[in-house]
């Protein structure tokens, strides 16, 4: 009882993109880039988060601006623990004693060794104890579906680096896929349709602001366009031109097909009562990539089967990671046990 007093259960969606960090009894505390800018000579963090976000592209040579998570994945461990570090201390209240007890949302598919590495960092970072947790059931936990019910739900979180297609009945994951495609994948593609149709280079900032403005999955009513800046292939020299919204359209389609064929393989390994469920239920997606105008309807078209997106899509992976943190024994049975000592005796 005397140790609750310093504990603080706290929830982190780690993403490629954004992180946020949910506190007990707060709610959703911190929504900062996954986003570090480093001193290559002396190797000092010098911006975390928002500020570092705004150096991508702007930088001298002896500063990289870095994202220590690839495809939701840890590519840089010592990067990945100064965030989590930083995201401690910005919520540490004035007590000496604090307690950290950390729910960590991952990608599913991760392999041992990645889920290990979360762990890990987090633990490195000052936590004392961390659960681990897949994206789509905290997803799920987070927007309140009915997960524990023999029921299929099923998630589509198409977030920054990954997106997480999974089945859920009776509290467990029946049926997942994880796709390398998501929301940095169709801002890579605007750059390279820019490049080849315009002969203009431009980075992935404007990339997103072009996704995010005049970017669609289907043909909207309304004909919309962009005026961007960038450096001309030819002489190198500065050069604005107009975007059509019809142009992102068809850089971002063949990444929205292959995220629409993996919602159908998904489906189609499902058991057929599940499947009937579905049906009945629809497609719940969510993570930033669910905002892109008309994607529900094309991801409807394409499935015949209606999809609809989660009430406050960025945020419902923090928030049932948030729920698990504050309810860690009711939550138990969903986190994931990266050294597996049960299968090992089995």
């Amino acid at each position: 009882m005397f140790l609750n007093y310093f504990t603080k259960d706290i929830g982190i969606d780690l993403g490629t993109a954004n992180s946020l960090v949910y506190l007990k009894g707060r709610g959703i505390v911190i929504n900062e880039p996954s986003v570090v800018a480093v001193n290559n000579k002396t190797g000092q963090i010098l911006a975390i988060g928002e500020e570092a976000k705004k150096m991508v592209g702007r930088t001298p040579a002896h500063i990289s601006v870095v994202r220590p998570l690839v495809n939701g994945v840890i590519s840089d461990f010592e990067i990945t623990k100064e965030i989590l570090r930083h995201f401690l201390k910005k919520i540490k209240n004035n007590g000496v004693f604090n307690y950290y007890r950390v729910v960590v949302g991952i990608p599913t598919n991760l392999t041992e060794v990645e889920r290990k590495s979360v762990e890990d960092a987090a633990i490195s970072a000052g936590a004392v104890k961390a659960y681990i947790i897949e994206e789509p059931v905290a997803a799920a936990i987070g927007a309140d579906l009915p997960i524990n019910e023999p029921t299929s739900t099923m998630i589509v979180d198409i977030g920054g680096g990954t997106t997480d297609i999974a089945v859920i009945s009776m509290g467990g994951i029946v049926t997942a896929k994880s796709l390398k495609i998501a929301g940095d994948k169709l801002n890579d593609d605007i750059v390279k349709f820019v490049r080849d149709e315009f002969k203009l280079i431009i980075g992935e900032p404007t990339a997103e602001e072009l996704k995010a403005i005049i970017g669609s999955a289907l043909p909207l009513e309304e004909k919309m366009e962009l005026a961007i800046r960038g450096r001309d292939i030819a002489t190198g020299l500065p050069r604005e031109v107009v975007v059509k919204g019809s142009h992102v359209r068809i850089a971002m389609s063949r990444s929205l097909k292959s995220i629409i064929e993996a919602i159908k393989e998904t489906i189609e390994i499902t058991p057929p009562e599940l499947v009937g469920d579905i049906l009945k239920s629809g497609i719940n997606l969510c993570g930033g990539g669910s905002l892109l105008k008309g994607l529900d309807q094309l991801i409807e078209r394409e499935i015949s089967v209606k999809a609809s997106i989660i009430e406050e899509p960025l945020t419902c992976v923090v928030r049932g990671t948030g729920k698990a943190a504050e309810n860690i024994q009711e939550h138990f049975r969903f986190f994931i046990d990266s050294l597996k000592p049960k299968d090992i005796n089995i």
